[in-house]
């Protein structure tokens, strides 16, 4: 039996390494004096808010804290078979990964050394959250929400059950420039809730995402010569898509938030891991054979925030 891969595409905020610390086995260490940096008592989760709060960056499960100029950093520390210390900066805030014998203070030191990178990079953590809260949606009538790049304004409308399909997408032509011209007609009453038409909205878009998907499948699966089977969306919260070697694809239903040439390389993406199941330089080559501008959209991908739900 063959045996099942799986390749990930990871999703909204990409958590991103720093270059490695490299660390060697001496025979010998003395543990030098009182350090700025001290062992704290792992805390109970907390949002992100508090963990992105001015001055102070604080992951949730932090084991440990640093001060990085005029920045107190709460940082997990987690032990690995490796041979150089790691440093990721994620949603949540720093990782630092070292090896099992390396010493408290040489991991101390690696993290004074790179303190230039990592605040500039929990700064920027901080910025991009601060935006997509700015974005998150009030469901309620005349409510707002990227499709296919566009902005459509949700218009609650008692007069029409659309017991079939749920909402009809209207398109008024004569919009002004700057106005949107897109109007998404609900069939719920002025006095649904917040969930009610939350629940609407995202039903008729994972509709058209089953629909828009099928199609760019059906699209590119011959410019690559492969063959997929079988479709399926996912509401993951770090991965836009994921392809497995016997043809199975799943892809996340809020791409359809995404112009078509995002959507477009996703989708190239995870059919080239029906041939490559890597990203090595094949891979990427594969991709650039029918989506050449990749690079590009795949920083689309990373940087454009799409409004949290």
């Amino acid at each position: 039996m063959h045996r099942l891969f799986q390749l990930a595409l990871d999703l909204f905020d990409n958590p991103e390494p720093a270059p490695v610390s490299e660390v060697k086995r001496p025979a010998e260490r003395t543990q030098p004096a009182q350090t700025a940096i001290e062992t704290v008592a792992s805390a109970p989760a907390e949002s992100l808010a508090q963990v992105l709060s001015p001055a102070t960056f604080r992951h949730p499960r932090a084991t440990r804290e640093a001060v990085l100029g005029d920045s107190r950093v709460g940082y997990e520390l987690r032990r690995a078979k490796r041979r150089t210390i790691g440093f990721v900066v994620g949603p949540e805030g720093l990782t630092v990964t070292a090896p099992k014998w390396v010493p408290l203070y040489e991991i101390d030191a690696a993290v004074q050394e790179k303190s230039a990178w990592i605040r500039k990079k929990l700064e920027e953590a901080r910025e991009r959250h601060q935006r997509i809260e700015s974005q998150r949606i009030e469901w309620k009538d005349g409510a707002s929400f990227p499709f296919l790049g566009e902005t459509v304004i949700v218009v609650l409308d008692p007069r029409h059950r659309f017991e079939e399909v749920g909402a009809v997408l209207n398109t008024d032509a004569s919009a002004l420039p700057g106005v949107p011209r897109l109007t998404l007609h609900v069939g719920l009453p002025h006095t649904a809730d917040a969930a009610q038409v939350r629940d609407a909205v995202q039903a008729w878009l994972m509709r058209q995402a089953k629909r828009m998907f099928t199609e760019r499948l059906d699209h590119f699966a011959p410019l690559l010569g492969v063959k997929w089977r079988k479709l399926s969306l996912s509401s993951a919260g770090t991965r836009w898509g994921t392809a497995h070697s016997d043809g199975s694809i799943r892809l996340n239903w809020r791409l359809v938030h995404f112009r078509m040439p995002v959507i477009d390389y996703v989708v190239a993406h995870e059919l080239s891991h029906l041939r490559v199941m890597d990203h090595s330089p094949r891979f990427w080559e594969t991709v650039r054979t029918v989506v050449p501008d990749y690079a590009q959209l795949r920083g689309q991908l990373k940087d454009e925030a799409i409004p949290p739900w």
